[in-house]
């Protein structure tokens, strides 16, 4: 049995669940810290174990560019080349190769563009990037697809949606690595007949796992939920469900509510580099002025490496005369909070109290309008890597 549910809540779809990889079981809800370039951010895989991560995210993309695929196979895979001993979730690239699109040509079989770092000619299609997939060894591999653009309308969805689902049906039938498992991607843009057409097609080719795409791609937050809603009902129960790119702590708890098992983003790491720390009063901006002599942790309480030995004062200097510690110490404590509130929505789902909890993180933070500051939130790759545009 590939995923196992142990407990639902009364009052949601939020459920408990055990997802079982090549590399280790995985418990559910769970959020996967994003290592796009076969690095999360300013951490070592043990500062990552430590943490308590159970996943982490690789991207075909970027890894295909750097460092290509004859090193990746020299190495053995992606886990010996970073030394990651534990499960590894790869994005199928496609929400990067279409960020490229106006640098490029759109086919049944996949997309022709030039590459962000050089300029060079380049093919991606659901072969290419299954095998490229297959090479990594991912435990978890995504189906090619077409990342819907937002604003769109129906007649656009559409078309974008048939195409997803074209290739869906040739990721299924490509070889894996052993023990590989493949997630398909459900995409529809905010029109709730799409999202449910793409439910019951992905669902019908029997993928390990289902993912809702095509969101924290510009819509509000409201529209992003409402998404949720359409699909909620129509997912495979008996399948685990990964929400793309989200999100924000509020976002993680209405994901959950919607049934929702899995959830990456960027935010923790980027938003740490640049400041700003999470806690559960909502979020400090920890270079502001205010803090110039505050010799307190981070939070109070928290038992993360940064927040036991380190003041707010101390990590303020660090991060404003760029020391690279600074960073890091902001990563960790970020990292450790959204690692934190996935295990703690599982204790609370385990105790029959998670509505209480919910609703607590969701009144914490307010709504957003768009996440990462409409950044792209499916990588950490740099500023030459591709935007959302």
């Amino acid at each position: 049995m590939i995923f196992e549910i142990h407990k639902t809540d009364s009052g949601s779809r939020a459920r408990r669940g055990t997802l079982h990889t090549a590399h280790g079981t995985v418990e559910t809800p769970v959020f996967m810290p994003v290592g796009t370039q076969a690095t999360v951010k300013a951490m070592t895989p043990l500062e990552l174990e430590e943490l308590g991560a159970q996943i982490i995210l690789g991207n075909t993309y970027h890894l295909n560019l750097r460092p290509g695929m004859d090193i990746m196979r020299e190495a053995g895979g992606l886990h010996r080349f970073m030394g990651w001993n534990h499960a590894i979730l790869t994005d199928s690239g496609g929400f990067q190769v279409f960020s490229l699109a106006k640098l490029g040509k759109k086919t049944r079989e996949g997309m022709l563009f030039q590459s962000h770092i050089d300029g060079s000619p380049m093919f991606m299609g659901p072969a290419e990037s299954m095998a490229i997939q297959r090479t990594l060894g991912s435990d978890i591999a995504m189906a090619f697809d077409e990342c819907t653009p937002w604003p769109a309308t129906w007649d656009e969805a559409h078309r974008s949606l048939e195409l997803t689902l074209e290739w869906a049906k040739a990721c299924r039938e490509q070889e894996r690595a052993p023990g590989q498992l493949v997630f398909g991607i459900v995409q529809g843009s905010t029109y709730q007949d799409l999202r449910e057409k793409a439910v019951d097609a992905i669902a019908a080719l029997d993928f390990d796992g289902i993912a809702v795409g095509g969101v924290s791609v510009g819509e509000s937050e409201a529209d992003m939920v409402r998404v949720l809603r359409y699909c909620a009902p129509v997912l495979p129960v008996e399948k685990p469900h990964y929400l793309m790119g989200v999100g924000t702590p509020r976002q993680i708890i209405e994901g959950i509510l919607n049934g929702i098992d899995m959830f990456d983003c960027v935010l923790p790491t980027r938003m740490g580099r640049n400041g700003s720390a999470y806690t559960p009063q909502g979020t400090l901006p920890i270079k502001a002025a205010v803090y110039k002599e505050d010799f307190t942790p981070i939070q109070e309480g928290c038992p993360c490496y940064a927040c036991r030995h380190f003041t707010k004062a101390y990590i303020r200097h660090l991060l404003n005369v760029n020391e690279i510690l600074g960073a890091r110490l902001m990563t960790i404590h970020n990292l450790h909070f959204f690692i934190e509130l996935a295990r703690k929505a599982r204790k609370h789902l385990e105790d029959g109290t998670f509505q209480t909890f919910a609703q607590n993180v969701i009144s914490t933070y307010p709504e957003a309008a768009k996440d990462g500051n409409g950044e792209d939130s499916r990588n950490e790759s740099g500023s030459d890597s591709p935007k959302r545009h």
